[in-house]
């Protein structure tokens, strides 16, 4: 199995697999492969998890099923494009060393990967934090694909090191990390400072990606851009675009 990351500011992920290997992920990622590759729908991985991780994947934002892609009758090409300007990287998962990431950042992976929902804040908090609080975690041993947006920041946090970010920009961590959800202090702060109401809260030890550009943080700095026209041609396509911005901005926080 050979991955290439192609371009750079909106990069591809291209699969080369020997006949008989196989990688996951989730629908709808595929953007082009060879007419050998074969697809297959599965609720387990290598690693297990059957209907029950299906269940979980739904919880953490993915589907009940997980799509299989395996070279028949010779080499084959999978890819998959980023959706937005950003970076596509591997990590290694293995036994105790898993990753946490957004809900829309895993690309792929070998089959022993096992996509799941990461829920470690209480049930209020996951149900007000937004989409950035309902994260898929990423356990089992092989190697993931991960596509974060626009730049991206790393820090090491030491053992009780916190760091608060903006639901949107949390993009990767280890599951060494902590996670909870916290509101603003103060009703100034949360209704007139444009910031939303919650934060997470990062805890080490562990290593966290940040991500600069989400795409509900971009489509919502574009929308006060996009008010209405004197043209009944521009106010026609102000309304396809208000549409698309809206379907996102109903999952922001």
């Amino acid at each position: 199995m050979q991955a290439n990351v192609n371009g750079t500011t909106m990069p591809i992920l291209e699969m080369v697999l020997e006949p008989g290997e196989t990688i996951i992920s989730t629908h709808g990622d595929l953007s082009w492969m060879t007419a050998n590759m074969q697809l297959t729908q599965t609720a387990s991985t290598g690693s297990g998890g059957g209907i029950m991780g299906g269940l979980k994947r739904m919880a953490g934002g993915g589907g009940l099923l997980l799509t299989r892609y395996e070279a028949t009758g010779g080499q084959g090409m999978v890819t998959f494009a980023s959706k937005v300007p950003g970076r596509i990287f591997p990590v290694d998962v293995s036994p105790g060393h898993g990753f946490i990431v957004h809900r829309h950042g895993w690309v792929c992976g070998t089959p022993g990967i096992t996509p799941s929902v990461a829920l470690q804040q209480s049930f209020r908090g996951g149900l007000w934090g937004g989409e950035g609080f309902i994260l898929q975690k990423l356990e089992g041993e092989g190697q993931a694909w991960i596509e974060l947006s626009g730049e991206i920041a790393t820090y090491d946090l030491a053992a009780g090191q916190s760091l608060l970010v903006h639901p949107g920009h949390v993009g990767l961590f280890n599951d060494s990390v902590t996670f909870s959800v916290i509101r603003l202090p103060g009703i100034v702060n949360r209704y007139f400072g444009a910031d939303g109401h919650h934060l997470v809260s990062l805890t080490g030890p562990g290593s966290i990606w940040l991500q600069s550009m989400p795409l509900p943080v971009l489509a919502h700095a574009l929308s006060e851009y996009l008010g209405s026209n004197d043209s009944g041609r521009d106010a026609a396509a102000g309304g396809v675009v208000g549409g698309v911005l809206g379907n996102v901005l109903g999952r922001q926080v």
